[in-house]
C-alpha cells in the first residue's frame, strides 16, 4: 500500500513538472527544425541593369532560373536608361568596399576596367575550352583582362549597314561593297529625288559614336590602340582620312548637318520614315523597321558594314552585355551556377525569341525557330564573325571619353581632322603611359 501511495506521488510530481523534462527537447527539435528550414532558404542573387533591359530578363531568363529549381533565385534590380549610369552605380557599389550585387551585368567594354581593378572575380578555371564553345571568339574575347576570363556573354550586338533595297533595284544599282561607292550611290538616289539623305551615322559626342568610330577608322586600315602594346594610332594618315570621310559626306549633304547630334533612335526615326538611302546602326532597328506603320516595311535589308577602296579591312564594331561575378559576393559558387544556367541555348532561346536580341550561342543565329521568327540572323551571324572590339584595357572609359571629345570638334568643324586626332592621340599616350608607371597596364 505503501508503495502504491509512492508510485501516485511520483506521478503526481511528474506531471506537476513535465514540461521540464520535455523543454530541453523541444528546444533541440526546434534548432534542427530552423537549421533544416535555413539550410533549404534559396539564396538570393542581385544583379543591376538598364530599365529597357529589366523587363525581358525578368520575364524569361530570371524566371526560368528561379522556377526550375529552388536552392538559387536572381533578383533583377531596374537601374536608369543609360548604360553609362549604370556602370557608375557599379563602380560606386564596388568602391565603397561591399557590393550589394553577386552577379555583375556588364557592357562588353566594362570588364577590363573591373577586372584590373579586382572588382571581379577570376573566371578563366571555371570554364573549360568546351563549355566555351558555343561562343563566338570575338564575345569571348571582349569579356577578357590579360588573358584571363571575367565575362561571359549572355547577349550579343554588332553594328550593320541598312540598305534601301526597293531603290536601289529601281536604279538598277547593286549593293556598296565599299565607302566611296556607298557615297556615289547615296548621291545619286538624292539626285533622283528618292530620299532627302544618303547615309545617316550617330555623330554624338557619347559612346555610340566611338562605336561608329571604331568601324569607319578599321575601314581605312587604321588603328585606335593596341591592347597589346598600348601603342596609339590615332594620329596617323588612316585615322585622318577615316575622320575627312565622315566630314564630306555632311560637307556633300549626303549626311545631314545635325547628324553631330544624332544618337541611334534618332537616325532609326528617319530612315524608318523612308528619308535615307543608308544607315549605319545596330541590330534592334531590323523588327522596328518592319513594323506595320513602318514607311519601309519590306523594303530594307541589312549587310556588313564596308570600307575604304584602298582598305584590305573592314569589320562592324562588337558591342553585347555579359554576366561576371562580383569579388565581394557572398555566393561566389551559386553566381557561377547562375551564369552557367543563364548562357545556356535553351534557356537564351524564348528570351531571344521574345525580345528581339542578338544570341550570344552562336547556334540560335541558325535555329530553324529563330530563324522563322528573324530571317536576318543567318545574316547577323556571318556580321558577327566580323566584329571588330573596342580595345580591351582598363583606362577604356577615359580614352573612349578623349576620342569622343576630339572627334565632336572635328565633325563640328571647331578642329581640323589633322588636329583633332594629333590632340586625341596625345592625351591618350599621357593617359596610358601614366597607367604604365602606375603598374595598372
Amino acid at each position: 500500500m505503501v508503495g502504491m501511495r509512492h508510485l501516485i506521488s511520483q506521478g503526481r510530481r511528474f506531471w506537476q513538472h513535465w514540461w521540464k523534462f520535455l523543454l530541453p527537447g523541444l528546444l533541440l527539435l526546434g534548432i534542427v527544425t530552423l537549421a533544416v528550414a535555413n539550410s533549404q532558404a534559396p539564396v538570393t542573387l542581385r544583379v543591376l541593369m538598364t530599365a529597357p533591359d529589366t523587363p525581358p530578363w525578368r520575364e524569361y531568363l530570371a524566371e526560368a532560373l528561379n522556377t526550375r529549381q529552388h536552392r538559387i533565385r536572381v533578383e533583377v534590380v531596374e537601374g536608369p536608361n543609360s548604360p553609362n549610369l549604370i556602370e557608375d552605380l557599379y563602380t560606386t557599389a564596388f568602391l565603397l568596399g561591399n557590393s550589394p550585387y553577386d552577379l555583375v551585368y556588364m557592357d562588353v567594354t566594362w570588364a577590363p576596367k573591373f577586372a584590373a581593378a579586382g572588382w571581379l572575380r577570376d573566371l578563366t578555371e571555371d570554364f573549360s575550352t568546351q563549355d566555351l564553345a558555343g561562343f563566338s571568339p570575338q564575345d569571348m574575347e571582349g569579356g577578357k583582362y590579360n588573358g584571363r576570363l571575367y565575362r561571359v556573354p549572355v547577349r550579343s550586338d554588332t553594328g550593320v549597314l541598312y540598305y534601301r533595297r526597293d531603290l536601289l533595284e529601281a536604279a538598277g544599282l547593286s549593293p556598296p561593297r565599299t565607302l566611296e561607292e556607298l557615297v556615289a550611290i547615296a548621291k545619286s538616289l538624292q539626285q533622283r529625288g528618292d530620299v532627302r539623305w544618303g547615309y545617316l551615322w550617330q555623330g554624338r559626342q557619347y559612346e555610340g559614336s566611338t562605336a561608329m568610330f571604331v568601324e569607319i577608322i578599321q575601314g581605312f586600315d587604321g588603328f585606335w590602340i593596341d591592347p597589346q602594346t598600348l601603342e596609339v594610332g590615332l594620329d596617323q594618315p588612316e585615322v585622318i582620312r577615316a575622320v575627312d570621310f565622315l566630314r564630306s559626306t555632311i560637307a556633300e549633304g549626303v549626311s545631314p548637318a545635325g547628324v553631330t547630334t544624332y544618337v541611334e533612335e534618332d537616325t532609326r526615326l528617319i530612315f524608318q520614315n523612308g528619308d535615307a538611302a543608308f544607315l549605319r546602326s545596330w541590330p534592334y532597328v531590323f523588327p522596328l523597321a518592319n513594323q506595320p506603320d513602318s514607311a519601309i516595311r519590306g523594303k530594307f535589308e541589312m549587310m556588313p558594314m564596308v570600307g575604304s577602296e584602298t582598305s584590305s579591312r573592314r569589320g562592324s564594331c562588337l558591342g553585347g552585355w555579359g554576366l561576371g561575378i562580383a569579388k565581394t559576393s557572398k555566393h561566389p559558387q551559386e553566381a557561377l551556377e547562375a551564369i552557367r544556367f543563364l548562357t545556356k541555348a535553351a534557356v537564351q532561346k524564348p528570351y531571344i525569341l521574345k525580345a528581339g536580341y542578338m544570341p550570344s550561342q552562336r547556334s540560335l543565329f541558325t535555329d530553324p525557330e529563330v530563324v522563322a521568327n528573324y530571317a536576318h540572323y543567318p545574316t547577323l551571324k556571318a556580321i558577327a564573325d566580323q566584329a571588330v572590339l573596342r580595345p580591351p584595357i582598363a583606362q577604356y572609359a577615359q580614352a573612349t571619353d578623349i576620342l569622343q571629345r576630339y572627334l565632336s570638334a572635328a565633325l563640328t568643324n571647331q578642329l581640323t581632322a589633322e588636329q583633332a586626332m594629333q590632340a586625341a592621340a596625345r592625351e591618350t599616350r599621357l593617359l596610358l603611359d601614366a597607367a604604365r608607371r602606375g603598374g595598372a597596364s
